[in-house]
């Protein structure tokens, strides 16, 4: 722990567990203290949200005390037993009833809408970026849902978990959709102030968020949705209304689309053996290997993070021969399940925690929980082994590249791979710095490239394309510092390196 490195070595053992006990009283007291100051500045209207908010910032802080090392012994985790693993296939195959539109009326969409869009060198919510046809995330989700809707005759709402970060500018883009057969919900993430990391006290001197307030609250993981959504009262009217599953899933992940198959599972289990929980994973690749896998541990099944596996066991963490499969947090949880274990306060998250260091310099640390984590605190909780193709998010511009490309076709909000591509995996796409930001990208484009028959693509330097430029097989376009390389018009490079210096000017 930060608090009790200086100590360990001057304290004689016997009194360690003693002294760290008094000590993380002392430090409680004094978090509980800072909370109170801060929020007695809140204005009337936000005093209810902020004192929710708070509470559940020191149940995390009290936990955040109270372990010591990894989360997890090594020796004790197992590989999850074969049948707590379903292959999709052996679930597709049972088909489905007549009545799907029956399940799917107990069926909520969440979309995790947290994020801004400045990794892509976007302002504001990360949702609103344009990923096909002048569409964004979230005009391709309302489009998905409402398709649904209208197929099945049938009622799934929308609910977006947004951030203080994005709920503003979503609510106003939100009036465009109000013709559209579809519901729309939103509820607020948790607020939670990012802490010192030598003295663990807030940094915040009050509720404001401008200023030098900017940059010292946190909207704190996914993980929060459980209490968020409690708190919200969302969760209530949903089961009032007779909803019974989410599916949650991030926004930017375009392949997170209702799936038929998964669904009818859920509700075709007896009563009493009820799935409450069901987290797609798909098989692993060398482009994977840092993402969270499912292990048996102590009985249950559980959700491991690298952040979680001690420094000795990373590399074969990694392997994929040992864990072959990730999370794509593609999630579909029991309602009525939330509500019992919220109100027993039994959702048992592992704290991650994230180290930041703000503007002027100071390093702050700030809590955080994933979603997943709480696999094991859900009963009769199930992976299913997903195709690839529903695990496609857009992270940066080289994601964004494949999505907007003839590799995939667009249908009622969802995009599936091309029949004319010969092989179903997505080739390797690297940009470089100069494509970083959404706007530059788009700019050095006339045209997106034909990449049906793509594997590898690497770019890198100041390079534009001309348009109906086709890439084949393995192609590798290096600009030096100080060249430019521009693709020429209706150019088609297979298996090519292309370097050094080809400017096309106008004449």
């Amino acid at each position: 722990m930060y608090y009790a490195e200086g100590v360990r070595k001057r304290v004689p053992n016997g009194w360690m567990a003693q002294f760290e006990e008094v000590m993380q009283q002392q430090l409680e007291c004094s978090l509980h203290a800072e909370l109170g100051k801060l929020q007695s500045t809140a204005k009337a209207e936000e005093a209810e949200v902020s004192r929710k908010d708070f509470e559940g910032f020191k149940k995390l802080f009290h936990r955040f005390l109270q372990v010591k090392g990894p989360s997890v012994e090594w020796p004790k985790i197992n590989r999850p037993p074969e049948d707590s693993i379903q292959p999709y296939d052996k679930i597709k195959t049972k088909g489905l009833p007549d009545n799907v539109a029956d399940s799917l009326n107990k069926l909520v969409v969440v979309k995790l809408n947290g994020g801004l869009g400045t990794s892509m060198g976007c302002k504001g919510p990360k949702s609103l970026i344009s990923v096909r046809n002048e569409n964004t995330f979230l005009d391709l989700t309302v489009q998905q849902i409402e398709h649904l809707n209208k197929t099945y005759n049938t009622d799934v709402p929308l609910v977006l978990m947004n951030s203080f970060n994005t709920d503003e500018d979503t609510k106003k883009i939100l009036q465009k959709y109000t013709h559209h057969r579809v519901k729309i919900h939103t509820f607020n993430q948790s607020r939670y102030p990012r802490i010192n990391k030598e003295s663990l006290l807030p940094v915040a001197k009050d509720m404001g968020m401008m200023g030098e307030n900017a940059d010292v609250w946190y909207p704190p993981g996914h993980g929060d949705i459980y209490a968020s959504f409690h708190n919200s009262g969302l969760l209530d009217q949903l089961i009032a209304e007779g909803k019974e599953y989410i599916f949650v899933s991030n926004i930017d992940n375009l392949g997170a689309t209702v799936d038929l198959a998964i669904l009818n599972h859920l509700m075709s289990q007896p009563n009493g053996k009820r799935c409450e929980f069901v987290m797609e994973v798909t098989d692993k690749t060398r482009a994977d290997v840092k993402g969270g896998t499912l292990i048996q541990y102590e009985g249950k099944l559980r959700l491991l993070e690298i952040a979680q596996v001690p420094k000795a066991h990373v590399d074969e963490f990694k392997s994929v021969s040992k864990f072959k499969i990730f999370n794509t947090n593609n999630l579909w949880i029991s309602l009525a399940a939330i509500k019992r274990l919220q109100e027993q306060n039994a959702i048992d998250m592992e704290i991650i925690v994230n180290p930041k260091t703000l503007d002027g310099g100071l390093n702050v640390i700030q809590l955080e929980t994933a979603v997943g984590a709480a696999i094991k605190s859900f009963d009769n909780a199930l992976g299913i082994n997903v195709p690839r193709s529903r695990f496609l998010p857009v992270k940066t511009t080289s994601d964004l590249l494949l999505v907007m490309s003839n590799l995939y076709s667009l249908d009622a909000g969802s995009l599936t791979m091309s029949q004319k591509r010969e092989f179903p995996t997505t080739p390797h796409v690297k940009l470089g710095s100069s494509f970083t930001k959404v706007q530059e990208f788009l700019t050095r484009f006339e045209s997106i490239p034909d990449m049906l028959e793509l594997d590898h693509l690497t770019v890198s330097g100041d390079v534009t394309f001309g348009k109906h430029v086709s890439l084949k097989g393995t192609v590798i376009i290096i600009a030096n510092h100080g060249d430019r390389i521009d693709i020429p018009a209706g150019s088609m490079l297979e298996n090519k390196i292309v370097s050094g210096n080809l400017r096309i000017l106008d004449h």
